[in-house]
């Protein structure tokens, strides 16, 4: 169960990590040392009014050149005599809108502008980051069935044992003419208990583990969508508790329909 919770919840997050991963990318616009101060603000300002900009970043020529000195750990500008780099905008999109399309689309249309002298994105990764994330999510969901098809083969064997171990007391009572439904009840409920208290030291486990990743991992906000969280809280102490019904009643009812000499 706890496993089939932490695959839950990567599953659930791991649109919202991708999104993270995909809001990092920059599309850095370099301008020519001859555009005027009015054209970068209005270019500035244009794409900030976009609903697909989340932010955008000014990077003059000489903060390029400091941040490139510290880099490669020497001033470059001592023995070239000059600054080479020129101004930039680096533009973060919002999550939803990145794509090699988009992203594409608007280099397109912003190289029109005879002021800009270059624009650039990391197009490799993000091509990279998309196929690998729908794989992931494949993966995930693939892995999930296969931990609930354990969970449900593991918990059912112990249950059918503890059961067998029981095999003569069921039969007894039968004998003395209890209803098949008077003696299922005892096992269930006690098996109901077992398979609750299974879930929450599962629930235990995985609240533990959510809050030591969001403490190590803030940016992610893994703790923001408490009903995502709530949905996988309670399929995790669903399926215990269904799995645990059923397998109780399905192995006692093989009990009670069998004859005395067979029980033997």
């Amino acid at each position: 169960m706890f496993l089939v919770g932490i695959l839950g919840l990567l599953l659930v997050n791991s649109k919202k990590v991708a999104d993270h991963f995909k809001e990092q990318i920059a599309l850095t616009i370099y301008i020519n040392d001859n555009a005027k101060p009015i054209e970068i603000k209005q270019l500035q300002k244009s794409l900030a009014l976009r609903k697909a900009t989340k932010s955008i970043t000014y990077v003059s020529k000489e903060d390029a050149a400091q941040v490139h000195a510290n880099e490669i750990g020497e001033d470059f500008m001592s023995f070239l005599g000059y600054n080479p780099l020129l101004n930039s905008l680096d533009v973060y999109f919002n999550a939803d809108f990145v794509s090699p399309e988009f992203l594409s689309g608007i280099k397109t249309e912003l190289e029109e502008k005879n002021y800009i002298n270059e624009i650039v994105y990391d197009q490799p990764l993000l091509e990279i980051l998309d196929e690998n994330i729908k794989k992931i999510t494949q993966w995930i969901i693939l892995l999930s069935s296969v931990f609930i098809l354990v969970a449900i083969l593991l918990i059912n064997s112990s249950i059918r044992l503890s059961i067998y171990s029981k095999r003569l007391i069921i039969k007894t009572m039968q004998l003395v003419g209890a209803t098949k439904r008077f003696i299922r009840r005892p096992f269930i409920f006690k098996h109901l208990q077992l398979g609750l208290l299974g879930s929450v030291i599962a629930l235990s486990g995985l609240t533990f583990l959510l809050y030591e990743l969001n403490l190590r991992f803030p940016e992610l906000n893994l703790m923001q969508n408490p009903v995502e969280i709530g949905s996988i809280y309670a399929f995790v102490l669903g399926l215990g508790i269904l799995i645990t019904a059923l397998s109780t009643f399905f192995a006692t009812q093989r009990f009670l329909n069998l004859t005395t000499d067979a029980v033997n």
